[in-house]
This record gives structure tokens, C-alpha cells and sequence, in this order.
């Protein structure tokens, strides 16, 4: 997972493969392409058909979620893309422990409002 999703400062460059994606609480994490289309509404800002001024920058602003939300959206889908062709057991259990309680329902919610 390290080499697909990274926290980064404002001041680093962007790849052809990479984008950003920062919260509204100002957290940026540099994120592979593939991995963020994961999502389908990130998906759908970053197409350059789209026209939309994210998929020109490669920069998607999550402005309804905070960091820890963001953060724990970019875990799924790395897990989800890690375990998508994979014939070993998905441990799911371990996934779920990482959330904590206090942030389930803001979660389920970015992760309806992403299609995820």
C-alpha cells in the first residue's frame, strides 16, 4: 500500500500516473492513478473528457470530508485494489478494525457520495 498512496507536501510535483487529492481540513495524499479510479465520482473528475479543471490539475479536492476520512476512503481503495484478482482469503476482519466507531456513519457516507 505505501507505494500507492503517500502523504505529501504542497510543494511536490505530480507524475502523469499520480494525483492528488486533499481534504478540507487542508491533507493532501498523492494517490496512483488506478487506485483513485476506484471511485467513480473521482474517476469521473480526473477523465479528460470530463472537462473538469481536476482532470487538467490531477487534483481532486474531497471538500466534504475531512483527512481521517479521506485517509481511511484511500485505505479501501487500495485494499479493495490489493484483493481484486487475488485467490488468497480477503481479511476483512483486519480492515474493519482499523475504523474507528466514532467516524463509521461519516464514512459511509463519503464512501456513498465516492461510489465506492
Amino acid at each position: 500500500m505505501n507505494e500507492d498512496v503517500q502523504m505529501a507536501s504542497s510543494t511536490q510535483g505530480n507524475g502523469d500516473d499520480w494525483v492528488r487529492i486533499i481534504s478540507n481540513d487542508g491533507f493532501s495524499f498523492l494517490v496512483r492513478r488506478k487506485i483513485a479510479q476506484m471511485s467513480g465520482t473521482i474517476a469521473n473528475s480526473l477523465d479528460m473528457a470530463s472537462g473538469y479543471s481536476e482532470s487538467e490539475t490531477k487534483t481532486y479536492h474531497a471538500s466534504n470530508d475531512r483527512g481521517i476520512i479521506v485517509q481511511k476512503l484511500l485505505e479501501y481503495m487500495c485494499f479493495k485494489a490489493h484483493y481484486s484478482n487475488s485467490k488468497e482469503e480477503v481479511p476483512v476482519n483486519e480492515f474493519m478494525d482499523r475504523i474507528p466507531p466514532e467516524i463509521v456513519l461519516e464514512l459511509l457516507l463519503a464512501a456513498d457520495y465516492h461510489e465506492m
